[in-house]
């Protein structure tokens, strides 16, 4: 059994076959999260990047150009024409192939993936396996910037692709199948650390989104299928997976995708939006 959409992945070795090609755009998406008492805080990781990234590579600052900074939560979808107009600056054009990748956690390079689909951008993949599978494989990095020339990009957004606060609490009596992709100690409200408010989203289940991950490598389809179906995430006629603020929950979003499940919709605002409205229902428990 293979991925019914492996072409959302790419390969290092895939990738360094074509790294001449002039409609290439390779970019290092990664973040650093820090936890607070109220939540976390996130700092681009230009720092890493201007270390050691893969040679032609250009930096993408989610936290800054590709979000919306006057909110106030971390990370937050910008409305479609500030992200295509940042899209463009950082030169991605509709024509050109992307490829994605991190030196920090590979939900960075998903969220980017999510962001660009939601958009209307196709020809994205993420690396699989993450910076580390490019060096493990003794292949050349480089320091200091790089960068594209700025392009033009003209949007078609999939709106679906993003959830608010009304469809997540919609979903609570409708037949979709909602996801919390945090770990399960946030899930059950066991843990030190919480969103303002300990438990999950009334009906949700757990698919921890490390679960689907092996040293930075999604799972061969048959294992990944399992831990996706054990809770419905493939079958339901939609599926709405959330998080912390909507990073972690685009792991469990793109490999719903890489096996034909397209009906997804990632919760932006997640924990950090549900569990600051003190009028919004929380369950604590390992139960739905």
């Amino acid at each position: 059994m293979s991925y019914n959409h492996p072409e959302y992945l790419i390969s290092v070795d895939e990738l360094a076959e074509q790294m001449d090609d002039a409609s290439l755009r390779v970019f290092d998406t990664s973040v650093l999260l820090h936890a607070t008492d109220q939540g976390y805080t996130s700092e681009p990781g230009r720092a890493r990047y201007l270390e050691e990234h893969i040679p032609g590579a250009a930096f993408i600052n989610l936290t800054e150009d590709w979000s919306d900074t006057t909110s106030g939560l971390n990370n937050t979808l910008p409305g479609i024409a500030a992200l295509s107009q940042a899209i463009g600056n950082d030169g991605i054009g509709n024509d050109h192939l992307v490829v994605l990748y991190s030196s920090s956690h590979l939900m960075w390079a998903t969220r980017a993936w999510w962001l660009l689909r939601y958009a209307g951008h196709t020809n994205v993949r993420v690396l699989n396996g993450n910076l580390a599978a490019w060096i493990d494989a003794g292949l050349p990095t480089r320091s200091d910037a790089e960068r594209y020339p700025a392009a033009e990009f003209t949007p078609s957004p999939r709106r679906d692709l993003f959830v608010n606060t009304e469809e997540m609490t919609r979903g609570m009596h409708e037949a979709v199948c909602t996801i919390n992709a945090l770990s399960p100690a946030l899930y059950a409200g066991t843990g030190d650390f919480y969103y303002g408010r300990r438990g999950h989203i009334p009906g949700s289940r757990s698919v921890y989104f490390a679960d689907i991950l092996q040293n930075e490598f999604f799972l061969p389809a048959p294992e990944l299928k399992a831990v996706l179906e054990a809770q419905g995430m493939l079958s339901a006629p939609r599926t709405l997976i959330y998080c912390g603020g909507g990073i972690a929950a685009t792991l469990d979003g793109f490999a719903c995708m890489l096996l034909g499940q397209e009906n997804v919709g990632v919760y932006d605002g997640s924990m950090s939006e549900w569990a600051a409205d003190d009028a919004l229902p929380l369950t604590l428990g390992d139960t739905p």
